[in-house]
């Protein structure tokens, strides 16, 4: 009997660096360039931050014996409603995302095709991205799959490229003339660009789901979890700083495809003409692999019964289309509600908004690893040492969420109440589930393994329940 061939700690830590790099960072050098150099504060901050809690869901992933990722974590200490609550805020961060991820390719192909939108005309544009990428994952998984493994390439390249050579052009005047452009304090500063920064990294903990395909998980997934984030930590800010000493500050800020325009300063027009296009193909490769993901967690929840069942609904490709189109409206709405004048301001609305509901799954698993490791019976010294780095990584959720803003706090707010609105309408469910004696599957293999598919619960017949007294 064959066994397959497991992968590398070295392999497992590109893959989770690649994971990062994705279409996060296309914007992030004109959204910097509006605190200036001086944000680099802000990702000393946030590659702290980022770490801690890259260690700390490495600890859960190797603890946890439910499934449902984060929400199983949850439920450790908060029980099914936080179970729930995570993954639905988790679920509607992606959603939000998927949009800022539309108006960035939007952005680069009005200055690769040297064209001018309108608000209007921008969120028009986002909306059929966004239904074009949605409509091309009704053939299944595979292609997508495919796309997005090439064209992530169109971001990783451009950064690395501008990460390593691009210091040939860097002018130390050209950077220290907008090191600090508004006079803000470094307190201001370092607090100014955390959310955004934030943004770049978001998607860490999904590295921890390679735990089984990795020799001696216990061991090397923190590894590779915290190699791959220092490595994504280390290119971000050397690509964003090395722009801002290349390009001038004003000129950045204005930009709304600023990896075009630092190539086409390296180079010229037409190789930034190039770099732009590759983006704008990494952008819809990315927000093609996001949407069918974004339609996967609503099904897997619906699955486990913590989702109305509708989400759950697939066809022979095991698509889940109806819960796709649900979700399109969805984020057409957002692109409707969110239209601004400015492109930029448009898109720093929706990543701050973003970034503030994917939070409350974060601060709701650093608070479950207490609870996760008692039960585990981790060792108190081994423990005492991941409660402080989870106590690190909370602290730095809590000050993302004070620099995302008063409006993002309190939309963010507001749509996570809305979730315990809708937990009343599943809630019977789970309740009669208990009465089976057949709640929400739990594992019972060894920790760091997932092994099988979740019970459908959606699948049960239910009604037997009316009969028993």
């Amino acid at each position: 009997m064959s066994v397959a061939k497991k992968m590398s700690v070295g392999q497992l830590t590109m893959l989770t660096a690649v994971n990062m790099l994705g279409s996060g960072i296309v914007l992030l050098p004109t959204k910097l360039a509006e605190v200036g150099g001086i944000s680099i504060l802000s990702w000393l901050i946030t590659a702290t931050g980022s770490l801690a809690l890259a260690y700390a869901f490495a600890r859960c992933g190797m603890l946890s014996r439910k499934t449902g990722g984060m929400g199983g974590y949850a439920e450790y200490t908060f029980g099914k409603s936080g179970n729930y609550i995570t993954n639905y805020t988790y679920g509607l961060s992606l959603l939000i995302a998927n949009v800022a991820i539309s108006i960035t390719a939007v952005g680069y192909i009005q200055t690769l095709f040297d064209i001018k939108l309108g608000s209007l005309e921008v969120g028009l544009a986002t909306i059929a991205l966004l239904w074009i990428t949605t409509f091309a994952n009704f053939g299944g998984a595979s292609i997508t799959g495919k796309i997005g493994a090439v064209t992530v390439w169109g971001v990783i390249a451009p950064v690395v490229l501008v990460s390593t050579i691009g210091w040939f052009w860097f002018d130390s005047s050209t950077y220290a003339a907008g090191w600090n452009p508004h006079d803000k304090t470094w307190y201001e500063a370092a607090g100014a660009s955390v959310a955004i920064t934030l943004w770049a990294f978001l998607g860490l903990e999904s590295a921890c789901a390679n735990g089984d395909a990795v020799e001696n998980p216990e061991k090397n997934v923190p590894i590779a979890v915290l190699g791959g984030t220092l490595g994504a930590a280390v290119i971000y800010i050397l690509s964003t700083n090395v722009i801002a000493g290349i390009v001038d500050n004003a000129e950045l800020v204005s930009s709304t495809a600023p990896f075009g325009l630092v190539f086409a300063k390296m180079f010229n027009p037409m190789i930034g003409d190039i770099i732009m296009g590759l983006m704008v193909l990494a952008c819809v490769g990315s927000l093609l692999g996001w949407q069918f993901t974004v339609a996967q967690v609503f099904k897997s929840s619906a699955d486990t019964g913590y989702f109305l069942p509708i989400f759950a609904k697939a066809n022979k490709h095991g698509v889940p289309i109806i819960s796709m189109l649900i979700l399109l409206a969805i984020q057409t709405a957002l692109a409707l509600l969110t239209i601004s004048p400015d492109l930029a301001k448009q898109f720093d609305t929706l990543v701050n908004l973003a970034v503030v509901t994917n939070l409350v799954p974060y601060i709701l698993s650093m608070a479950t690893l207490m609870t996760l490791q008692k039960v585990s019976n981790v060792p108190p010294k081994k423990a005492l040492i991941t409660n402080i780095v989870a106590g690190i990584a909370t602290a730095y959720s809590y000050l993302a969420l004070y620099s995302s803003g008063a409006e993002a706090l309190m939309l963010g707010g507001v749509a996570t109440i809305v979730g315990y609105t809708l937990f009343g309408f599943v809630n019977t469910r789970l309740i009669k589930l208990e009465a089976l004696n057949n709640s929400v599957p739990t594992q019972t293999v060894a920790a760091q393994h997932i092994v099988g598919e979740p019970i459908p619960v959606n699948n049960l017949n239910l009604a037997t329940l009316e009969t028993r007294p």
